[in-house]
């Protein structure tokens, strides 16, 4: 390959089908990748004991760590670039393979620093060495990654996803079931990082063919340490609350914390991993047109809304009948903490859109300011709650956090953007009081439901009815688009 740019404007009705087709690779990603996650994790969950689960957590505090030190941002800067050469690309490889390397050594030799200060559990010394290896295996698929989303080419991520899930999910299944204990969860990520990386080689057809070029890394520095540090400071406060609760309450606290982060993370990461994958390189072509991007906004913030809304406030509604479904009575204290984790979700999906908004006109140094006060207010909101001895209460505060940061980012999006705050709160308005309205028809069939599976099929049955029958009453623009593409898709099969 040349050292050629890689991407060029394209006509906007080539853009419109990339994006079409990429949203749709996305969302069968994120749809099987959930429903691979779910089995998977209903089947651990209901063998391994809490505990186990708290030790993994411990230590994926410190690898949360190892895996933005080895992307330092770039990813994000080459995704953002209009147009990356080969040797973009072939300095961030290399970058990311040093850095693995250095991280992973220092890494091995503090394990027993790391145990000591999880109630000394010498069991982390070993588990922690061998699970480390997965920053340092994904760090060698970043490149390659960033490559397929650039020319929203999703399929074969995707598809890498599935293989990757399904292998390491079936080998993560037979050791817990034969007996592993936390090695199961351990090897199952070995696995699934493993499978992803040679898959991506595989099918990428890119090696790196030229060295480390200092002209590229300053060029993609520039971006990439504004997101790299908004990126630490997030991570940072992102795993403080294991930390605490790991390190002050014990595992077992922290194994229900865990489960009840993960569970809710599944709705909110994927609705942001979606929006990302489909929309960010789209701002980008529009970035240079002022009426364009900010037309493209507002219907974002539309789909957005109409996505987000229903999916993370019906979970909040079902979690009682959803947690006794998979895993009988054993997780029942994570329930609360999911729920208040998933109300905490909204805001953060906001937020990271926000960011890619931000992001996509190139004032990265301003997520640094975003993620100054997020992190101010977290603190503020740990300092209020740690005395209280409640693990319940430092997620609330983790909540009310996350919504004072989203109010400044609004403030924040709507300056750089020149889209007002009060456009932004209008397209979402419809549909959060449509699905508060949908909340309580809900919640009112627990009152004379009391089968879990009933309660379940009927709450989602008419919530869905409700929810449909307004938006088409009033004539919703995003469900008619919604519909005509998945009518078009469909008469072209």
């Amino acid at each position: 390959m040349s050292d050629t740019n890689i991407n060029n404007r394209q006509p906007e009705s080539s853009i419109k089908q990339k994006t079409a087709r990429t949203i749709k690779w996305n969302t069968i990603d994120r749809f099987s990748s959930q429903v691979l996650y779910a089995v998977t994790g209903v089947v651990l969950a209901n063998v391994l004991s809490k505990e186990d689960f708290g030790l993994v957590g411990a230590i994926l505090v410190f690898q949360a760590f190892a895996t933005l030190f080895v992307d330092s941002g770039f990813g994000a800067a080459l995704l953002q670039k209009k147009s990356p050469t080969d040797k973009d690309y072939s300095t961030v490889f290399w970058f990311n393979l040093i850095v693995s390397i250095v991280v992973y050594a220092l890494l091995w030799v503090s394990a027993p620093f790391i145990a000591d200060i999880f109630q000394g559990d010498q069991r982390l010394i070993p588990l922690s060495r061998v699970m480390f290896l997965c920053f340092v295996i994904n760090g060698l698929a970043i490149v390659q990654t960033n490559r397929l989303m650039k020319a929203m080419n999703v399929k074969m991520i995707a598809l890498s996803n599935l293989v990757g899930l399904t292998i390491s999910g079936a080998v993560g299944i037979w050791m817990a079931l034969t007996g592993w204990g936390p090695w199961a969860l351990v090897w199952q990520s070995i696995i699934l990082a493993s499978v992803k990386t040679v898959w991506l080689w595989s099918i990428g057809r890119w090696v790196p063919r030229y060295g480390f070029h200092m002209d590229s890394m300053r060029q993609i520095y520039r971006v990439g340490l504004g997101v790299f540090s908004s990126s630490f400071l997030n991570t940072v406060f992102l795993n403080i609350y294991s930390f605490i609760i790991g390190a002050y309450y014990n595992l077992a606290a922290l194994g229900n914390y865990t489960q009840a982060d993960k569970w809710s993370k599944m709705g909110s990461a994927s609705i942001s991993q979606i929006l990302t994958a489909s929309f960010v390189p789209l701002l980008s072509q529009y970035q240079d047109d002022g009426e364009k991007y900010r037309a493209l906004i507002g219907k974002i913030n539309r789909f957005t809304s109409f996505i987000l809304f229903p999916f993370m406030c019906w979970l909040i509604v079902m979690a009682e009948p959803v947690f006794h479904l998979m895993f009988g009575t054993k997780w029942d204290t994570a329930i609360p903490l999911f729920q208040i984790l998933l109300l905490r979700g909204i805001f953060t999906v906001l937020t990271s859109l926000y960011n890619n908004y931000i992001l996509s006109l190139g004032h990265a140094r301003s997520l640094v300011v975003v993620e100054f006060v997020k992190d101010a207010l977290t603190l503020i909101a740990i300092v209020s709650t740690i005395a209280m001895q409640s693990v319940e209460a430092l997620v609330w505060g983790q909540m009310i956090a996350g919504a004072a940061t989203y109010l400044f980012i609004l403030w924040l999006a709507s300056r750089n953007t020149g889209y007002s705050k009060r456009r932004f709160l209008i397209d979402m308005a419809p549909y959060a009081l449509l699905t508060i309205l949908t909340m309580v028809v809900m919640w009112s069939l627990s009152l004379v439901i009391t089968n879990d599976i009933l309660l379940l099929l009927s709450q989602l049955t008419v919530g869905a009815i409700v929810y449909y029958a307004v938006l088409r009453v009033t004539g919703s623009t995003i469900l008619m688009e919604a519909q005509s593409y998945i009518t078009s898709h469909f008469r072209k099969k």
